[in-house]
């Protein structure tokens, strides 16, 4: 069609296009809500809360850094008590899932880092400390979103990304290096940097959910899909394991979760 100045567009191309521009548009939508929280379109069947919003009744910590105030959960660092000297999780105790939808309100502090454990197993050299897979948050909003593994491989995914854990072949050297795992593939990027970062509210609270299913781990912050992990490393993946929520150590700090529920598929 180059080199044409006036086309005489028939009411059967005219159509046609239309047709067409229709299409793209309702693949755009497809390919836009992949990205997009899950939960939203689960029904509240089946889904169980994880709090009872008074006491740490069903959950294991240590109640220095762990307290229940007006159905918040605190997990806090005070300037006026000794400094915390390893990361330190409240560990629920409602089993051990394998497939679920588990969905949370959190709100952590400029110098917060905290997360979530899930598909966990205890560290036992520690009190109250897990390995296993995370979802990170972080009140610089650094690494909120991304999977990070405690005590194991470290960096799987971060933000922004749906990256493949391989299994490791024989002859593969396959290590934590730089805080990543270096036996794992960039597949695919979710979304611009920053407008995931900017979905990520400062001093207030959001949503976060977690979809464990199969070997595939998604965390989504706000309804946006943050990173993705596939685990195809049958030697070092998780199948099922504990959840808890962690104060990492460091300054002076606070982190609260409200609302958390799960709905166990498997």
């Amino acid at each position: 069609m180059k080199n044409i100045k006036t086309i005489a567009i028939s009411g059967l191309f005219l159509g046609t296009l239309v047709l067409a521009q229709a299409c793209n548009g309702t693949a755009g939508n497809k390919d836009a809500a992949a990205n997009d929280s899950t939960a939203q379109a689960e029904s509240d069947q089946n889904f169980v809360d994880m709090l009872d919003g008074k006491t740490l009744s069903g959950w294991e910590g240590d109640t220095t850094f762990w307290r229940v105030e007006n159905g918040i959960l605190i997990g806090e660092i005070a300037a006026d008590k000794e400094p915390l000297k390893n990361n330190t999780f409240l560990i629920w105790q409602g089993g051990e899932p394998s497939d679920f939808i588990m969905t949370a309100k959190f709100r952590i502090s400029d110098k917060g880092n905290s997360g979530i454990n899930y598909r966990s197993e205890r560290f036992t050299e520690l009190p109250f400390a897990l390995k296993g897979y995370q979802a990170d948050i972080d009140g610089k909003k650094n690494y909120t979103g991304q999977n990070y593994e405690e005590r194991k491989r470290t960096t799987l995914a971060y933000r922004g990304q749906r990256a493949e854990v391989a299994e490791i072949k024989e002859g593969v050297t396959a290590e934590a290096k730089g805080n990543a795992w270096t036996n794992r593939n960039v597949l695919d990027t979710i979304d611009n940097l920053e407008t995931l970062k900017n979905t990520i509210k400062e001093n207030d609270w959001n949503d976060i959910e977690i979809v464990a299913q199969g070997n595939k781990l998604s965390h989504f912050v706000n309804g946006k899909l943050m990173s993705e992990v596939i685990d195809n490393d049958s030697k070092n993946r998780a199948d099922k394991g504990l959840i808890g929520v962690q104060v990492h150590v460091g300054p002076p700090m606070k982190v609260e979760y409200k609302d958390m529920r799960i709905k166990i598929q498997k």
